[in-house]
């Protein structure tokens, strides 16, 4: 059994003994008014989550000292980090963060897709070779300066941001490459704790809903991106394909290398989507080419029985759904 298929079937079984097998157990409890209840029962089984893996972090801190993270578009990846993060300062770690964004290769030196287009997703983007070096002077317990991309100059920059590792420190990097041991060549593959992180949840019942993981990302992206980088939900939905491609191509296969695969998903995100997402998916006209699969999300959603406003207010502001729909504190 591979590790996404056992971290299905663990959530599949939590689901069984909550009493919620089906999306016609979930809107059943919706429709009797226990949505808050479903909605702190979900965020405290993520809280036991989140501090297992600080716990095995911390287990393995003296070998183990950079946690690498990595998971499909709109996994949640950013809250997941953060409320690790702080699980791992409970038990008494201080985690520092170095951005891989930040290790680019010079312009230059950046690949091109099959579009003649700069594919800063590719693993040749970037700079292995230094990334390794820096890796390996604070494995050692040296100093070093950390750099800054600079997109618009398209090289890197030095601006006297020092790094070094103390006894309870430990290193966490996130990115679309970070399971793939071909970014660290030259760094022992022991000094490695590998997280993966994506939604992974689906309920039998209904017409789509056995085939929601990837739909219900989707969804969490159409929220997001019009709420934070105000995006339609066309443009989102169009640049989706590609967005698929690259995980195809640079996550998926990776995926078991993970130490640890974390399940975003919550039994009540999909009915809080519902509330964002079906106004926005409504908005796409028929003649765009973006149409079908709005479509085809309304239909998907038309089976959830949808949040309502007081019950979406009860939503922590620390739970990893904020993110998506705003108000979060991490």
């Amino acid at each position: 059994m591979t590790k996404i298929q056992a971290a299905r079937d663990e959530y599949r079984n939590w689901c069984t003994a909550i009493g919620v097998s089906t999306l016609e157990d979930l809107n059943a409890l919706l429709d009797e008014g226990r949505a808050i209840e479903l909605i702190n029962l979900c965020e405290a089984r993520q809280e036991r989550k989140y501090a297992g893996i600080a716990n095995q972090i911390y287990f393995r801190r003296e070998h183990s000292r950079i946690v690498m993270m990595s998971g499909p578009s709109s996994s949640g990846k950013t809250s997941s980090s953060l409320r690790i993060a702080q699980q791992c300062r409970v038990l008494g770690l201080t985690p520092k963060v170095i951005e891989l964004d930040n290790y680019f290769v010079g312009r230059e030196r950046t690949p091109k897709d099959e579009k003649g287009e700069y594919d800063f997703e590719a693993l040749e983007a970037m700079d292995i070779e230094f990334l390794d070096k820096q890796l390996n002077q604070l494995l050692a317990g040296e100093e070093i300066e950390i750099p800054r991309f600079d997109f618009q100059k398209g090289e890197r920059v030095f601006e006297g941001r020092k790094l070094q590792l103390t006894d309870n420190d430990i290193l966490c990097m996130e990115g679309i490459h970070a399971l793939n041991p071909a970014l660290t060549p030259a760094v022992d593959q022991s000094k490695f704790f590998r997280i993966y992180i994506s939604s992974l949840s689906s309920l039998p019942g209904g017409e789509k809903m056995q085939y929601s993981t990837t739909d219900k990302r989707l969804l969490r992206r159409i929220v997001r991106d019009n709420r934070v980088r105000g995006t339609g939900p066309e443009a989102t939905i169009l640049r989706w394909p590609s967005v698929r491609a690259g995980e195809t191509k640079n996550i998926f296969p990776f995926e078991e290398n993970a130490d640890v695969v974390f399940n975003s998903s919550t039994l009540y995100d999909v009915p809080l989507l519902k509330y964002f997402a079906e106004p926005l998916l409504a908005s796409i006209r028929e003649s765009s080419p973006a149409y079908a699969k709005a479509t085809q999300l309304i239909e998907f959603l038309s089976h959830v029985r949808v949040l309502t406003p007081a019950e979406i207010a009860a939503i922590p502001p620390t739970s990893i759904m904020r993110e998506f729909i705003g108000g979060q504190t991490l």
